[in-house]
Formats: structure tokens, C-alpha cells, sequence
């Protein structure tokens, strides 16, 4: 989402980044840069005049420009105040004094309020809480029978009464039930509409009176941009909203909804979602994001990623041999299904440091699903012996690597080529030695 407004970022700060002298004027104008460059990712103006106001402050009163390294200063100030846009620390859920935890999502229609629900099941499940989902979205056509799917899929109950009765009578006699049921939590699906209309606000402000929730999750979509923000405000001021969970993450959006509903609204982001699947949904980390818009990577995530779908000692192994650059094609067949669990590459890939300054070496947009199945069958076609070595295939193993697999040997060569790149960032990672801006790092 955010790679635009990263590559605008970068430039910003590339331009005085190799000077090693920066001036006040190199100042004004890389942070009026910054602030177009903001502004054209649908962030919020006011937001936005803060955030550069406060930077410029910042380095000019710690007198930034003349110290040894002003440009890395720079940028580790502007690091610090987006961490701080969005929200400091990461913020936990709350905790009942006494089990279940009622969780009330709220929104507008589309969203993805009902998939949300059932993602926070499923993290909660794997947490080993007892999640129970009450269906109370009696409008939407097959939004009851939608929860229900997916509560079957992930063996997790649900309480539902179709859509005859008040959502909230539904929510009391599924909140009895899940009481019976010894839950830890209930998650309250509701129901949306287009646009913020008197009737969805009355129907949510009951909802929260009569259930008294821990949580009230607001679930915005983040490709809405700042209409999201819009409407988050109004179920604020209806329903006093606890947290926000952005989906759509991982679409084409600007992504200025994701930096701007925090400062807003005063409320923090919980949760973010990046994908279709039920497990894409993670913790929202301020910090672990600005160093993704910036071009600094997020390898603690990409290690969260790891250890979730492969376990710990997968995960070490496989950190082990990203750290060292020691890895070969076998490797590579080795952990390629594991990989492909953890999610779109292209999202793996920008949570590597300095990503951006190589992503055209890796061709990253062909490296879609069918791009995993090719590469699977290349490699499969390859004695053991070469997938230790491939710098030693030559033109006439490539050739009979491609017949084998029903490719052609510049399918090959392409595949080796992205290899090689991989395993040469790799290294460069474990060295230190990536210029992630041009050498400002």
C-alpha cells in the first residue's frame, strides 16, 4: 500500500542525503517535499502540518544541521515523530475482570467487519483463548450464514438467530450462551451501512449500552481513505470507540486512512489486515510501519511471520540462513511451501531493509502464485547436485533442466538470476552493508 509514498519519502531525503553538509534551505526543502508527498497519500492536512512542523522543530532546536551526520539524524527524527503519528506503542487488547471479553465491531458496509470477526477468532484460538462469535448483522444479504462459514472452518461456536430478531436481543442471548459455553471472549458482529445513517448509530449506541463491551472495534477499510476517517469520527462521538482494526492493508490505497485515523482520533490502531485468509491479520506495530514507509524494513515481523507458520526451530533455522546468505536451491524447495504460507512475496519482500533501493533487480511484480509453482518445478528438475551448486550450471544443464520441467532455459536463467540477487541481499543484510538511502544509513 504504502509504496509510493515510500519512494517519494526516499527521494526526499536522497537528495542531501550524500551532501554530508545540510543547510536550513535542504531542510525546508526536503520536508516540503515530504509534505506533498503526504498529502498525495490522502493524508490528513492537519496532520500532516503538525508532522513537519514538529520535525523542522526538532532539528533545528537540537541543532541536527551541524552535527557530523546531519542527514541520518534527519531521518531518525522524521522515524521517531511517524512512529509517534501513529501511535507510539502498540496497544494490547483489553483485558475483562472476569471472562468473556465482549468485543463490539462496528463500521460501515464492506469493510469487513464479518471477516474480521472471524480473524480475531482465529488469532485468539491460536492464543489459546475460547472465542465465541454472535452473528447480529440482520441486513446484509448472507452476512449470517458468511459468519457462520467461517466459525465452522475454524471450529470455533457461534450464536446465531437469523435475521428475524433485534441484533440487540441477539447479543444478550448469545452473550448468555457464551457465558454457559465458558468463553474468554465474544466477538459481536454488527451490521453496517454504506454511509452514516441516524438508524446504524442507534442501533450501535443500544448495542454498547445494553452489552457494556471492553472493546469497541472500529473496522475501517483502508482503501476509503480519509471517508474512513470521516466515519470513524461519528461512531467515535456515538459509541466512544476503544480501537481501530484497517483492513485492506494490502491493497492499491494511498494509505493516508492508516496515517491519519490515530492522530485523529486519539484512539489506536489494534489491528491491521493484510490479506484474504482468516490468519491475515497482525498486531498493529507503530514503529515496525514507519520503518516500512520509510524504507527501513520490518525484519521483526517478517520473524513474527516466520515463527508463526513455520515454529521456532523452522524459523531459527530459516533466519539462520537469511543472517548468513548461506543458502542454496536446496534450501530454497525446502522452504518454498513454508514461504508461501506466510503470505504475498512481494509483502516479504519490502519487509526487508533497503528493499526498495533493489526491487527492480527482483522483478518483484512477476513474482505472483503461478511464479512459485514454475520455480518449484524448475528447481524439482535439477539433480541434488545442482541445487547445492547453481552457480555451476552451465548453458547445457540449463537446457536440460528446462526440458525436464517444460520450460524454457530463459525461464531458467530468469530463476537463477532472482536467486542469486536474493542470496547477494542476504548477505548484504548480515554484513550491514545495504544502502537503504543511498548511504544516509
Amino acid at each position: 500500500m504504502f509504496e509510493a509514498l515510500t519512494d517519494k519519502l526516499q527521494d526526499a531525503f536522497r537528495r542531501f542525503g550524500a551532501r554530508g553538509v545540510v543547510t536550513e534551505d535542504d531542510l525546508d526543502r526536503a520536508l516540503r517535499d515530504v509534505r506533498l508527498a503526504m498529502l498525495e497519500a490522502d493524508v490528513n492536512f492537519r496532520v500532516v502540518r503538525e508532522f513537519t512542523s514538529r520535525v523542522r522543530e526538532r532539528a533545528l532546536g537540537a541543532d541536527v544541521l551541524r552535527s557530523l551526520t546531519p542527514a541520518q539524524q534527519v531521518l531518525d527524527i522524521v522515524n521517531r515523530e511517524l512512529t509517534e503519528v501513529l501511535g507510539g506503542d502498540a496497544a494490547e487488547l483489553a483485558v475483562a475482570p472476569k471472562p468473556p471479553a465482549i468485543m463490539l465491531l462496528v463500521g460501515l458496509q464492506g469493510s469487513g467487519k464479518t471477516t474480521t470477526a472471524a480473524k480475531l477468532a482465529a488469532r485468539l484460538k491460536a492464543d489459546g483463548k475460547r472465542p465465541f462469535l454472535v452473528a447480529c448483522d440482520i441486513y446484509r444479504p448472507a452476512a449470517v450464514e458468511q459468519l457462520v462459514t467461517l466459525a465452522r472452518s475454524l471450529d470455533v461456536p457461534v450464536h446465531e438467530e437469523g435475521t428475524g430478531a433485534k441484533p440487540a436481543d441477539i447479543a444478550e442471548r448469545g452473550l448468555a450462551q457464551a457465558v454457559r459455553a465458558a468463553a474468554t471472549h465474544v466477538l459481536i458482529d454488527t451490521a453496517g451501512r454504506l454511509h452514516v445513517d441516524e438508524t446504524m448509530m442507534a442501533e450501535a449506541a443500544d448495542l454498547r449500552r445494553r452489552l457494556n463491551p471492553h472493546e469497541v472495534l472500529f473496522v475501517a477499510d483502508a482503501m476509503a481513505g480519509q471517508d474512513a476517517v470521516t466515519a470513524a469520527q461519528a461512531f467515535h462521538e456515538q459509541v466512544a470507540l476503544t480501537g481501530v482494526v484497517l483492513t485492506k492493508l494490502d491493497g492499491d490505497a494511498r494509505g493516508g486512512a492508516a496515517l491519519s485515523i490515530r492522530a485523529v482520533l486519539g484512539v489506536p490502531v489494534k489491528f491491521i489486515g493484510t490479506g484474504e485468509k482468516t490468519d491475515a491479520l497482525e498486531p498493529f506495530h507503530p514503529d515496525r510501519l514507519a520503518g516500512r514507509i520509510l524504507g527501513m524494513g520490518d525484519m521483526l515481523s517478517l520473524i513474527d511471520k516466520a515463527k508463526t507458520t513455520m515454529g521456532d526451530d523452522s524459523a531459527r533455522r530459516f533466519n539462520d540462513k537469511l543472517k548468513k546468505g548461506s543458502f542454496d536451491l536446496q534450501d530454497f524447495i525446502d522452504q518454498l511451501r513454508q514461504v508461501r504460507e506466510m503470505g504475498p512475496l512481494g509483502q516479504l519482500l519490502q519487509m526487508l531493509p533497503g528493499f526498495n533501493s533493489i526491487k527492480a533487480q527482483l522483478d518483484v511484480d512477476s513474482l505472483d502464485d503461478d511464479y512459485f509453482g514454475h520455480a518449484e518445478a524448475i528447481v524439482l528438475s535439477m539433480t541434488p547436485w545442482e541445487r547445492r551448486h547453481p552457480e555451476r550450471i552451465d548453458g547445457r544443464r540449463r537446457k536440460r533442466i528446462a526440458r525436464g520441467c517444460g520450460s524454457a532455459p530463459a525461464d531458467v536463467n530468469r530463476l537463477l538470476k532472482q536467486f542469486f540477487e536474493a542470496r547477494k541481499l542476504a548477505r548484504q543484510i548480515n554484513s550491514g552493508r545495504l544502502p537503504a538511502l543511498a548511504g544516509m544509513r
